[in-house]
């Protein structure tokens, strides 16, 4: 299995900590020690991908805010990870005066300007720090990846190219340009880092196409300047890709409006709907116990706690795409286990307890002391599976409050219907006027859905009718103008999307109720069983990766930045299936979506990375609908 852009981006990363020199394998030499000055930027980069102790173990001591108040340290080398942005370059112009650190070693997230590299150099220089400024180097790892196929732009100002920033009425063209390139500079430092020049795919007339036109220009130049390009040599050849290039997919959140409003039922999506979800971390509200404190005592002060769902946690990789309802039974098991493991050992103490009073004790001592030794030796392991179990069962709790407390089930299965167009059981105003069924926001999102893949849209009655019963609901209409403008401009240019026959089979409710002692009581939720379906991203993909002539991807525009000449031809060159792909929505993705994807990649034995220009949920989403919404 070829390296992942996980892997590729925490290689460089520790090659970076490592003063930009292969880190060496089996030395048992001491790290040299050194601070780490980061800005949000670089904080965001290197959260997802290394954890504290493993900075440690690379030599990092220290690692601190670049705009932090910051104690000189006279005698230690420190490597800065920054953006080049001016405040920035001001601040480590500061640092060089102030004599902070011994030396100075500069990396910047994406390229840095000429300009500003000199006022980099004249600022060491009046500050007589010339030979502390060890190197400078561009690092080109503006980008995040939350998982082994999964990577978005940016989490600091990530509005700045959010949907609502893309599709505001007001956008000037300078603006635009700007979002653009924002874009490709991560755009282009994520092939850098995966050392693939891709074949580039988009449709036609909206912000995609103009990140592919702007994206096959930069690496267009990146490799006619052969001095200087990043995708010679020593990158390209060791990378999963040197035989065969990747298809670069470029879609627009236009395409489908209805997946990020969708309820869900799969593990990490639902995490990513119902709690807070950050770069691959939760945050949860502790503390607030089902009883209420008695009267007149304070009340409890919510704790908060943060869980890393990461890539080493074994449990999380392989259920983070089930259903529910599985993940639900296999905490139980997993903490079933557990208990079996816990009491053996309680058993095998209670055994040692024995003063050798009779003979029986003696015989079992000796083969015990073995059981021991393994059973003391398994304890770290145990350890850990206890943090792990601990922490999805809390995880798993939470999300299960959420679903019973909004009805969630029901609304995922009303809406699979919808996007599936089945048949439907009861009538939406009997969910939306349902006091019980969840939040205004959860009947705003139905009903959007409802709207969104409805092929004639309500009439104007029933319309009014609806809107009567979602303003006593609660709701805040802006979204649904902004949606109503949408839909009428999307009329005119394409077909409504079509989510595929999925449909959910509902196995009924639970069938065996969780044993007594299992603190996830699943009574009353449905048990529902995803069928395997293409959402439009992934069916786009599908016909672009096998070359399928399909109406919805034969208008898509084909770039390929190695080509001497920028033709303009829509014919590919290769007439064969890509193997290896990367879908790239513009405007904000979701998980849903990457599971979609994973689950397609699976089937059809292929590499699939997705990235989007900014993660968010549904009630992020609905925020930027509305704010375009009441424009």
């Amino acid at each position: 299995m070829a390296a992942s852009v996980r892997e590729k981006q925490t290689a460089a990363l520790k090659k970076m900590l490592n003063f930009n020199s292969p880190p060496l394998k089996n030395s048992t030499a001491e790290p040299v020690w050194k601070v780490l000055i980061y800005d949000r930027f670089g904080q965001d980069v290197i959260s997802p991908l290394l954890s504290v102790k493993e900075l440690r173990d690379m030599g990092i001591t220290l690692h601190l805010l670049l705009h932090s108040d910051r104690d000189p340290i006279p005698d230690v080398p420190a490597i800065y990870f920054v953006m080049p942005t001016e405040e920035n370059i001001d601040r480590i112009c500061q640092d060089l005066r102030n004599q902070l650190y011994e030396s100075y070693y500069l990396n910047f997230i994406s390229a840095i300007s000429r300009s500003k590299l000199e006022d980099i150099a004249s600022a060491a220089l009046a500050a007589n720090a010339v030979n502390q400024v060890t190197k400078v180097y561009d690092q080109y790892l503006n980008f995040i990846t939350l998982e082994d196929d999964m990577f978005i732009l940016c989490h600091q100002n990530k509005e700045l190219i959010s949907y609502h920033a893309i599709n505001r009425g007001d956008l000037q063209d300078t603006d635009m340009d700007m979002m653009m390139d924002t874009i490709v500079d991560s755009l282009f430092c994520f092939f850098v880092t995966l050392g693939a020049v891709p074949i580039i795919r988009c449709p036609r007339g909206n912000a995609a196409e103009m990140v592919a036109v702007k994206l096959d220009k930069k690496l267009r130049e990146n490799l006619r300047d052969a001095r200087n390009s990043l995708f010679t040599g020593d990158n390209m050849a060791a990378g999963p890709f040197s035989f065969q290039r990747p298809l670069f997919v470029l879609a627009d959140r236009n395409v489908d409006m209805a997946t990020p409003l969708h309820h869900t039922w799969t593990y990490q999506a639902l995490i990513h709907d119902v709690l807070e979800f950050h770069l691959n971390r939760v945050v949860m509200e502790e503390g607030a116990g089902a009883d209420p404190p008695p009267a007149g005592a304070r009340p409890k002060k919510k704790s908060r706690k943060t869980y890393d769902l990461t890539g080493a946690d074994k449990f999380w990789q392989k259920h983070k795409g089930s259903p529910f309802p599985e993940v639900a039974e296999s905490v139980q098991e997993e903490l079933d286990s557990y208990r079996a493991q816990e009491d053996e050992v309680k058993r095998l103490k209670s055994i040692m307890g024995l003063e050798g009073e009779d003979e029986g004790a003696i015989s079992m001592l000796s083969d015990n002391t073995a059981k021991l030794t393994s059973a003391v030796s398994s304890l770290p392991e145990l350890l850990e599976k206890k943090r792990l179990i601990d922490l999805h069962t809390n995880v798993a709790t939470a999300v299960l409050d959420h679903i019973k407390s909004r009805k969630l089930d029901v609304y995922f299965e009303y809406e699979e219907k919808l996007m599936s167009k089945s048949a439907l059981d009861k009538s939406l105003l009997d969910i939306i006027t349902d006091p019980d069924a969840g939040t205004p926001e959860d009947k705003m999102r139905l009903f959007l859905i409802f709207y969104i893949t409805s092929v004639q849209p309500p009439s104007e009655s029933d319309l009014e009718q609806y809107r009567a019963a979602l303003l006593d609901a609660g709701c805040d209409l802006s979204p649904l103008n902004y949606i109503k403008q949408w839909k009428a401009f999307t009329k005119m240019a394409a077909t409504p999307a079509n989510y595929g026959n999925s449909g959910v089979k509902p196995m009924g409710l639970f069938s065996r109720v969780m044993n007594s002692g299992s603190q996830l009581v699943m009574e009353g939720v449905k048990n529902l069983v995803l069928k395997q379906h293409n959402l439009p991203v992934t069916r786009i993909l599908d016909n672009l990766m096998e070359m399928k002539s399909n109406p919805e991807t034969d208008d898509f525009r084909y770039f390929d930045p190695k080509m001497l000449r920028g033709s303009e031809s829509s014919i590919p060159r290769n007439k064969n299936p890509f193997q290896e792909a990367i879908v790239f929505v513009v405007g904000g993705g979701n998980y849903i979506e990457y599971q979609n994807l994973v689950d397609f990649a699976k089937s059809k034995q292929k590499r699939v990375i997705y990235g989007c220009s900014e993660l968010f949920n549904a009630s992020q989403f609905i925020k930027q609908l509305s704010l375009l919404g009441q424009k």
